[in-house]
Order: structure tokens, then sequence, then C-alpha cells
């Protein structure tokens, strides 16, 4: 087939939008903000499980921990991002990155610049997971649309802190759907009540809302299979249609709480 055969078998874009979507669409890196909880001992086993389950869908992952309690980042880390990932294997990256976020504050109070460097230092990362404070986060998605993972436990603190983490993201950077994973034993009978009422506070209070959460259990097998649930919630953050770097920020949509 001719390239002039092949680009007219292409069927044309419905508008300019989605002429720039399907552009953008082979290229496109998923950037998917989870949000630091201090009071959540199995942080950790959390994004094991995230990153699990993305590369169980064939995406290679680049982890950023800029969380409070990450390592600090290796000096070569501030002249070349690139430098300082680790190579955990083939289909996942790791990024210390301490403090990083600041570094790439602009006069305006946005670290914009800091997830630009990342896509620039880990072209071939499908999905970059970045954990970081929810204060850090809100600098760097001022003007970038995602849907933030929160994360909890099966302990009232825990929740405080997400919900908190959702209410300054929902007002300084007006994103209003969020997704939860609870760091709890499989048979807790407490965390379908758990979060309800975070999705209920953050309807009533904020004006958004959960879109899916899931399970994860610190003493389950971390070689099974991801959850269905997380499975789920995964395939929901790649689907989000995120318009490509640089065209206008589109409003909110308001999503319907998915049930598990």
């Amino acid at each position: 087939m001719s390239m002039r055969d092949f680009y007219a078998s292409v069927p044309a874009p419905l508008d300019q939008a989605h002429g720039l979507r399907r552009l953008f669409a082979a290229s496109r890196q998923h950037v998917v903000p989870l949000a630091a909880n201090p009071h959540v001992a199995f942080s950790g086993v959390v994004i094991d499980e995230l990153t699990a389950a993305f590369v169980a869908r064939g995406r290679r992952v680049l982890v950023v921990d800029a969380a409070d309690g990450a390592p600090a980042p290796r000096e070569i880390s501030l002249l070349d991002l690139g430098a300082g990932i680790e190579d955990l294997s083939p289909q996942i990256g790791y990024l210390a990155a301490r403090g990083l976020p600041l570094r790439h504050v602009d006069t305006r109070g946005s670290a914009a610049a800091f997830v630009d460097a990342l896509a620039q230092a880990a072209p071939k990362a499908d999905v970059v997971l970045l954990h970081a404070n929810a204060g850090d986060l809100a600098r760097m998605f001022m003007q970038r649309p995602a849907r933030p993972i929160l994360i909890g436990a099966d302990h009232p603190e825990s929740i405080k802190h997400a919900y908190a983490a959702c209410k300054l993201l929902a007002q300084r950077c007006s994103l209003m759907t969020f997704d939860l994973v609870l760091a709890a034993p499989g048979a807790s009978r407490r965390v379908r009540a758990i979060a309800s009422s975070l999705g209920s506070c953050a309807d009533a209070f904020l004006g958004a809302l959960l879109h899916d959460w899931a399970v994860v259990d610190p003493a389950s097998d971390a070689r099974s299979r991801p959850d269905g649930a997380l499975e789920r919630l995964v395939a929901a953050q790649l689907a989000l249609d995120e318009v490509p770097p640089g065209t206008a920020f589109a409003a909110p949509v308001r999503a319907v709480c998915t049930p598990n």
C-alpha cells in the first residue's frame, strides 16, 4: 500500500480536537498523580501493586517517588534526571526524587516543568506514576488534566489526610474526580464504608467525585494477579482522554462513582 493509499484509508477527524487526540494518541505519556499519605504504613505496597497492574497491561512504567519520606535523589539527578533513573526491570524504572519538584518551580508557583522534564528523561515510559505530597502535586498539575489517586488505610487519620489531599487538589487545580486505593486486609469489613464515606464527603463538600476504588492487602502474595477492582481502576486511568500538552485546559467532567 502506498502512503497516499494509507492516509486515504484513515477516517477524517470529527473535529479539530478529535484530530489532535488521534495525532497524539500513539505517543501520549500517561502521568498518574499519586497523593502521598504519611498515615499509611504500606504506601510502598500500594505503589508496587499499581506498578504491577500497569505492567500487566503492557505498559512501561517510571515510578517517581517525590514524597517527603522518599529517598534523597542521586546527585546526578540534579543535573540530569535521566541519569538518575534506576532500571529495576525492562518494564520498570525508578527515580528517587524527594525535593526535585521544588527545583522546577517558576515565578507563578508552577512546577509543571518537572513533569515535562520527566517526559524528556524517560521518553520510552508509557506511564509515569508520580508519588508526591498533595501540595507538590498541586504545583505540577495546575494546568494538566488528571485523575489523582488517593492512598488510605482502615483508620481515621489516613482518611482525613486523603480527604485533605482531595480538597487541596480540587480547590487549587479544579481536579474534580479521584480514585482511591486502600491498604487494608482483604477480609476487612470496613473498607466499603470507608470508601463510601470519603466519596460522600468529597461530593457534598467539594463537588468532587470518587470514580473508582480498590483494596491492596499488604499481606497478599506480591506475585499474585492484581485484584479485579485494581485492574479496573488502572484500565480507567489509561482510558482517560487527556488533551495534548499546549491545548486549552478542559473543564472537569463529573463522573459516576463506580461500585466495587
